[in-house]
């Protein structure tokens, strides 16, 4: 099992090497922005597993429409990246002096507190909502 704080010190030395130091909110922002889009050509009528590449041996086990999830996963996982990328970015622009591994860490406390707030919210029937909208929690407790 990978070591989440470990995982994501390593995450944010590689960034700020990468793509350089400080926020770059927009720039994050852009980049989620374009891979939210390529997850929704996954689901277009006129998806081709072709244009996504090669997943040998993944896809014949799984039923016929698996390579437009596939290929969704794939982008998903470029969204997360970015996700905990721009989580970072921001906790390490408040007290600049923290370590890449006191980030991580922060970032961390940061997600599973706020699964447990979620956790405790009301939330609607799945079930009753409108497919295609998001389903967000019932206001004034636990906001």
């Amino acid at each position: 099992m990978t070591d989440m704080i470990a995982h994501l010190t390593r995450q944010a030395a590689f960034s700020r090497a990468t793509y350089g130091p400080g926020p770059r909110t927009q720039g994050v922002i852009d980049h989620v922005t374009k891979e939210l889009k390529e997850v929704a050509k996954c689901y277009e009528p006129d998806f081709s597993p072709s244009a996504w590449g090669d997943d040998g041996e993944l896809l014949p086990r799984y039923p016929e429409d698996a390579a437009r999830h596939v290929a969704a996963a794939k982008e998903w996982t470029d969204v997360a990246i970015l996700g905990i990328d721009g989580l970072t970015r921001a906790i390490s622009a408040a007290p600049p002096d923290w370590t890449f591994e006191r980030v991580a860490e922060c970032a961390v406390k940061m997600i599973v507190a706020k699964q447990g707030k979620n956790e405790l919210r009301d939330w609607p029937d799945w079930r009753t909502a409108e497919p295609g909208k998001a389903i967000e929690h019932v206001r004034g407790k636990h906001d």
